[in-house]
């Protein structure tokens, strides 16, 4: 799968992932190969990306939207706090 975290101001995150886990506004999710089409809120919180190349990345977030189609992930958020 591949997914790209943007902010307003620049790219956070663009790769090949195994599987991600969502801070969703009603509740953590996660996001495996081949899910079905999505679009939902997220709230604050960490969004883990088990990436190909550099193994776990996290980020806290503080809210925003994801959209996974055909095995590419958008997550647009206002802010990454920190990244870990």
């Amino acid at each position: 799968m591949t997914i790209k975290v943007i902010t307003p101001d620049a790219p956070v995150f663009e790769g090949e992932v195994n599987q991600v886990k969502f801070p969703g506004s009603k509740g953590g999710f996660e996001v495996l190969k081949d899910h079905a089409p999505l679009i939902s809120t997220l709230g604050k919180g960490t969004l883990e990306l088990d990436t190909l190349s550099e193994g776990t990345k996290r980020y806290q977030i503080d809210g925003g939207v994801v959209e996974v189609l055909h095995n590419n992930i958008s997550v647009l958020v206002e802010t990454v706090i920190s990244a870990g």
